[in-house]
């Protein structure tokens, strides 16, 4: 069975940005509406999964802000006309087949990183879908992430890519398992997590000379740039709580069981909405899917 977990607020905030100034007749804001409709309707044409949910930010974990109480303090508020399509998007997702998950105080990518271990452990094969540099930690052979950036694809031919391990390691220059080894000394700029002034290339570096962060941590002596070497030695604290803050708190029980998270359309209400919020260029292609959806239906009765 193929799962996919989907960051919701990564691609609300993409198709947002991406697609200005679009509303539909009463002047109601619909380019993050649009382009979320689209961009999971093609991933279910690239990857055909069985089972899927999207995931929603609901809050921040108490724990990380105590750690750190500036934690994503420099994140922008969310753009006015994203607010209403947010909401609207909430309520599209189970129309479109797939589940709401959230909790409060709880970030999207812990529990997608939940979800992504119990079921790689039974056996599924797990897609996430994000640009969260935190869940690349959570790469294996059962579990790979989707993209469609350009930088990410083999050749110019290729519409999406699935990294796995070795597209992890060519990507980070570290093995999954090392990424967040890498990030608790170059820091995350976009998490306000601050680092050792060391970039994430050099990082790497590092982490992969040394076999990890806390082989280098305590061999800070065998670190041949002087300047490096410095930075370490100050930072080290600081480097040690960062390594707890990139650490994906996968211990949270699922809120809603594996083996509810069937896909199931309601084409119905789809088209319905589709049609009162004007997103008319996917509406046939919706009502092409309900129709071979009917006859794959009835083909079934009959056997």
């Amino acid at each position: 069975m193929k799962l996919l977990l989907i960051d919701g607020h990564y691609y609300v905030y993409r198709s947002f940005f991406a697609i200005p100034n679009l509303s539909n007749s009463r002047g109601e804001p619909t380019n993050a509406i649009l382009g979320f409709t689209k961009t999971v309707r093609r991933m279910l044409k690239d990857l055909q999964p069985e089972m899927g949910a999207v995931f929603w930010d609901e809050g921040l974990p108490q724990k990380r802000v105590a750690l750190q109480p500036a934690y994503k303090e420099t994140r922008k508020e969310m753009p006015l006309p994203m607010i209403p399509q947010l909401d609207f998007i909430q309520n599209l997702t189970p129309l479109m087949g797939f589940t709401n998950i959230s909790l409060p105080n709880t970030e999207a990518d812990d529990l997608m990183g939940c979800y992504a271990i119990a079921a790689a452990r039974q056996g599924y094969e797990v897609i996430l879908a994000t640009n969260d540099k935190d869940l690349f930690q959570l790469v294996t052979e059962k579990v790979k992430v989707y993209t469609t950036a350009k930088a990410d694809l083999a050749s110019p031919k290729d519409t999406y890519a699935l990294l796995g391990e070795q597209e992890v390691l060519a990507k980070w220059d570290v093995p999954p398992a090392l990424i967040g080894d890498v990030l608790a000394i170059a820091g995350d700029s976009v998490d306000n997590i601050p680092g050792a002034g060391i970039g994430r290339k050099a990082a790497a570096a590092l982490v992969r000379e040394h076999g990890g962060l806390e082989a280098l941590l305590n061999n800070l002596e065998s670190v041949k740039s002087p300047r490096s070497r410095e930075k370490l030695f100050a930072a080290r604290d600081q480097i040690l709580q960062n390594r707890k803050m990139v650490e994906l708190d996968c211990d949270t029980n699922l809120p809603v069981p594996l083996d509810e998270l069937q896909i199931k359309p309601d084409y119905a209400a789809l088209l319905n909405v589709l049609e009162k919020s004007e997103i008319k260029s996917v509406l046939q292609e919706v009502r092409d899917e309900q129709a071979r959806a009917g006859l794959t239906h009835q083909s079934e009765l009959a056997l």
